[in-house]
């Protein structure tokens, strides 16, 4: 028998590298999590920044989602709602912002939204299969597509493109309609439920408690700020080298980088066909997340601008006396620099005139080298073309990542998903056919 340090390496930290590794270890396999960051979680991230613990990367959780559902229960923790907004604003064809309630609001797109995702019972008739239907056709379409058919008009259309910005995180042109088709597919073609699940429910005690929660139950080693540079398959064995020096050898190993983070390991021999598209084209998400510090007590709010303005979606989230803290959603990373107060405030200032910026905060997701990306939104024909061939171990390597996940994929639900997927794999013997 080759010589091995530990049955599975599991590369990453975050949901999918935690639950497959505390299932490999239940499973009585030896395993070891590597991690290049100081920190758990992956995508997901608590941080204390403008006073409070905000999170910067996924947030929301919902009961529809059964994998994250399962987790909550077993980790005995509780959800709370995000305090629901008292008015909205919106722009108008001609630019002027208008004011209302939440129900006007949703009045003014309700009409697209369902037009958007009408063929969804067709397109995907199964959540938990979305490569299978007519999707297999639409999948070329990308959501600004969609939009192009209908025939909104000027004040329905901005509002319905901004909403979606703030799902898909990225230009509607660069977004497969197969993102707004599955997510829809996941919440039984409901897509009112679908934003409900989306951005609405937190984890009492945020992401980080989650997170170590599921940790605590790992019983194999957790490095963390040790990156792996380097994965060789050989002869039944698997070097995994690491920015340190050392090498660790495994029967196994358990990918959970994004698809965009792929390409900053050297593999020692060429990934399968899908990886290699996939790392060439990148992935649709490039968006920003930003936290904003605004001075004095603001109104429960939710606002809207369009898919051209920096940030597109913004709420009020943490009301106080002094000051109060709003999140916002823009299309791209690049458009607003979170340290730039100026930049932020005419951002703010096109939601509402009366607040003041006093600071804000944001990570660059796509300029951290181990994401690349936010959450998974696939371009134009990548869904249906690549999801089933990322799946599939690699010889030795297996892929665990919210972004090749069935059901809820770009959710934390997806990497749970992918997570448990893999652990089961390995437990049963399963080897991907790759050569070596």
């Amino acid at each position: 028998m080759t010589a091995h340090d530990v049955d599975v390496v599991v590369i990453g930290a975050g949901f999918a590298g935690l639950v497959a590794a505390r299932e490999l270890g239940r499973g009585g396999l030896d395993v070891v999590v590597i991690e290049a960051r100081d920190r758990l979680g992956g995508r997901t991230w608590t941080d204390h920044r403008l006073g409070h613990d905000l999170e910067f990367g996924g947030t929301w959780v919902h009961w529809v989602q059964p994998h994250t559902w399962a987790e909550l229960t077993r980790y005995g923790l509780g959800i709370e709602r995000t305090p629901p907004a008292e008015e909205a604003s919106w722009l108008g064809e001609d630019g002027v912002r208008r004011h209302g309630t939440v129900d006007e609001f949703m009045t003014l797109i309700e009409g697209g939204q369902q037009r958007i995702v009408d063929d969804v019972r067709t397109a995907i008739p199964r959540g938990v299969a979305p490569t299978v239907g007519a999707i297999e056709r639409l999948d070329a379409l990308s959501i600004q597509d969609r939009f192009d058919q209908l025939g909104l008009t000027g004040e329905e259309r901005l509002a319905n493109e901004a909403v979606w910005v703030g799902h898909v995180n990225a230009p509607l042109d660069r977004v497969g309609l197969s993102s707004a088709l599955r997510w829809v597919a996941a919440t039984g073609g409901h897509w009112q439920l679908m934003h409900e699940a989306s951005s609405t429910y937190r984890v009492v005690g945020g992401m980080r408690g989650f997170v170590g929660a599921i940790a605590a139950d790992v019983t194999g080693e957790i490095r963390l700020s040790t990156a792996v540079t380097a994965v060789e398959p050989g002869d039944g064995v698997v070097a995994v080298g690491c920015a340190d020096g050392t090498v660790v050898r495994a029967r196994r190993v358990v990918c959970t980088l994004p698809v965009n983070a792929v390409g900053s390991i050297a593999w020692g021999a060429e990934l399968p066909a899908a990886w290699r598209r996939a790392g060439k084209e990148r992935v649709a998400s490039q968006g920003l997340k930003i936290w904003i510090e605004v001075r004095g007590r603001v109104p429960r709010f939710v606002g809207y601008t369009s898919q051209q303005h920096p940030v597109s979606v913004l709420k009020s989230e943490l009301v106080g006396d002094d000051s109060s803290v709003l999140v916002g959603f823009g299309p791209d990373h690049a458009a607003l620099a979170a340290d730039d107060l100026a930049q932020v405030q005419a951002a703010v200032d096109a939601f509402r005139d009366d607040l003041e910026v006093v600071d804000a905060t944001a990570h660059d997701w796509m300029a951290d080298p181990y994401a690349a990306t936010t959450w998974m939104t696939h371009r134009p024909g990548q869904l249906t073309r690549d999801l089933v061939e990322l799946q599939e171990p690699w010889g030795q390597v297996h892929f665990a990542t919210s972004d090749n996940a069935s059901l809820w994929g770009g959710f934390i639900d997806g990497a749970i998903e992918s997570g448990l997927r893999e652990a089961r794999r390995i437990l049963a013997g399963t080897t991907g056919t790759g050569s070596r």
